[in-house]
């Protein structure tokens, strides 16, 4: 069965983070929307440019299996500026729908709309600082209730992967994986 996923993006966005969570989705089964918070046309923290399928404008009526933020900065913030996507995130939410994000999202978008407290979390070291009340679990991924976090753009790719888990299987993950590693064999 085929998942709705939306990857809201930013500029300056991280774009490993971004990248590797849209292709593990996809190569999953997944049907992964990328909407822009901003601009169609994205350029992501390290300068890399990329097109986005759509506007999050044109996402609100539309409902979603998971919505998976990327980090970064500035993207970050631009994606925490948002208010429609703060809307789809807090719909999300009270939906008791999955909803996630990785490095400074967690901190700069989910816990400053109040969507991980309380609530056990993790994120990018250096903002672990914003988020209050001892909730900071470090470790690569976390998942508490229907919110998924991650630390950064090194754990980009087990993060897609647990993302893989909740949305279909183990044996859906392992599939995935076991196709990634075949691609790094020399």
């Amino acid at each position: 069965m085929e998942k709705k996923v939306l990857v809201p993006v930013a500029q300056g966005i991280e774009e490993m983070e971004a990248v590797t969570i849209i292709d593990i989705l996809r190569r999953a089964g997944a049907h992964v929307l990328v909407a822009s918070v901003d601009n169609i046309q994205i350029k992501a923290s390290r300068g890399i440019e990329f097109k986005a399928d759509t506007l999050i404008k044109d996402c609100m009526e539309d409902s979603f299996d998971l919505i998976v933020l990327p980090g970064g900065i500035p993207g970050a913030e631009n994606l925490r500026d948002s208010k429609e996507l703060e809307t789809l995130l807090r719909k999300q939410a009270s939906l008791e729908k999955f909803y996630g994000a990785i490095c400074a999202s967690p901190a700069l978008v989910l816990h400053h709309h109040g969507l991980i407290t309380p609530g056990k979390v993790t994120c990018h070291p250096g903002f672990a600082g914003l988020i209050d009340n001892g909730n900071i679990i470090e470790q690569n991924v976390v998942i508490h209730n229907n919110c998924i976090t991650s630390r950064g753009a090194g754990t980009a790719c087990d993060f897609a992967l647990a993302l893989v888990e909740l949305l279909y299987s183990k044996e859906k993950k392992k599939q995935v994986a076991q196709g990634l590693a075949l691609m790094f064999v020399s």
